[in-house]
């Protein structure tokens, strides 16, 4: 039989337990490991929910590689062509791992109102578009179709529709400047067919879609030229591996370049996430061990009477010890239940009613994105409660000092 459990349950359970003096200390270290747990899931929860949010943003408008042309086009606009007739294109199948891959092209132009104008980049795509990511993105209208005949539906985005005040429905000018200034420009009426929002403000107000088709009658292309391929992995753990492979299975003329690399300074700046989150448990797991080593020790305090008596009829110091480590656990648990449960409730209702929204000029996003997975939850509460209780060791040790005869007469 563990005696020592049986003691610690007894403890637990007594009246004289709950109403004792350290009755409020052991409140404020159970509080205190509640309020750890709850602050250390919403980091991680915010903290990764936000890293995949951005970068599937930006993978939504490059594609998770791009290749294009060497040239010293450092613009977003499509510089020299490239031939469709490639062997990786329609399918990358040298490649294992590469899901999708697409033609596209880029052309800046200017939209052009009876008040107003705005200088954007017209993104041209075709019949083979990957549209998933705008379909979570789409909140009015539809998605323009370019399976059919080359046509002048366009999908702008919630900011630009915003400065221009316009709808769905509705038509503009976008006037396209030729290389030659001398010339008259080309001047394409699109209808506005859908309205999107993809919360990252930087491509937002840059880029509407369109049909490739007018880019290359535009840039005087062939039906199979365009100006890059967006390549889309399966896992993007395997990103920086698939990035070389897919270099070394493109033509020497051809360049290629991972959005990691395309986009350094925003990937560089979600990394500094991981540390902040590092940073935010260690610190609530060192503040919830240091309420707990206090509880321990007034525990200790408070029953020094008893570890005497159980010194004296023959219990060693490791004993007492695992009783007082027993009590402890099961102040950390509950601490862990109440913090899970007031932590996965505010996180759910982040999740589906959007209670904090973020400004997206600065994080790229409309709302705080959320991120809920079982295992990290399960190791979470593992490794505080193994933590805590390795940290409340030492303490523990004050034990080996209380001598039998001076505890029973402690008062």
């Amino acid at each position: 039989m563990n005696y020592e459990y049986f003691i610690a349950k007894r403890i637990i359970g007594s009246k004289a337990y709950k109403s004792s003096i350290s009755a409020p200390i052991i409140k404020i270290g159970i509080a205190a490991i509640a309020i750890g747990i709850v602050v250390m899931m919403i980091a991680i929860a915010t903290g990764i929910g936000l890293q995949q949010k951005i970068r599937d943003k930006v993978v939504a408008f490059n594609g998770h590689v791009t290749i294009t042309n060497y040239d010293s086009n450092n613009s977003q606009e499509s510089g020299l062509p490239i031939s469709k007739n490639q062997e990786f294109y329609p399918e990358f199948k040298s490649v294992e791992g590469v899901t999708h891959i697409q033609a596209v092209a880029s052309k800046f132009g200017v939209i052009r109102t009876e008040t107003d104008f705005e200088g954007v980049y017209l993104k041209g795509v075709g019949a083979d578009y990957n549209w998933n990511y705008f379909n979570e993105f789409l909140i009015e209208g539809r998605l323009p179709d370019y399976k059919q005949k080359r046509n002048e539906e366009v999908l702008i985005s919630t900011y630009l529709a915003n400065r221009l005040h316009f709808k769905v429905g509705d038509n503009f000018q976008m006037v396209f400047a030729k290389d030659d200034p001398e010339k008259l420009p080309n001047i394409i009426t699109y209808k506005i067919v859908g309205i999107y929002n993809s919360g990252f403000q930087d491509f937002d107000a840059s880029y509407l879609i369109g049909d490739i088709r007018h880019i290359q009658r535009i840039n005087r292309w062939e039906d199979d030229q365009i100006g890059s391929f967006e390549v889309f992995i399966d896992d993007y753990n395997e990103l920086d591996k698939k990035g070389v492979e897919i270099y070394q299975n493109t033509p020497s003329t051809l360049n290629s370049q991972t959005i990691t690399n395309k986009f350094s300074s925003i990937f560089e700046w979600i990394k500094i996430f991981d540390k902040n989150i590092y940073g935010i448990i260690g610190i609530m797991i060192l503040v919830a061990g240091i309420n707990m080593i206090t509880a321990l020790l007034v525990l200790i305090l408070e029953r020094t009477q008893m570890i005497g008596i159980l010194k004296a009829l023959g219990s060693n110091n490791w004993s007492i010890r695992k009783l007082f480590l027993y009590n402890a656990s099961y102040l950390i648990i509950l601490g862990l239940i109440w913090g899970n449960i007031l932590g996965l409730g505010l996180l759910f209702a982040q999740k589906y009613f959007k209670l904090f929204p973020l400004d997206p000029s600065v994080y790229y996003v409309t709302e705080a994105p959320v991120y809920i997975s079982l295992g990290y939850i399960i190791a979470l509460n593992v490794g505080t409660l193994i933590l805590c209780l390795l940290m409340l060791l030492v303490p523990s040790y004050i034990i080996t000092k209380i001598s039998p005869v001076k505890a029973i007469r402690f008062q």
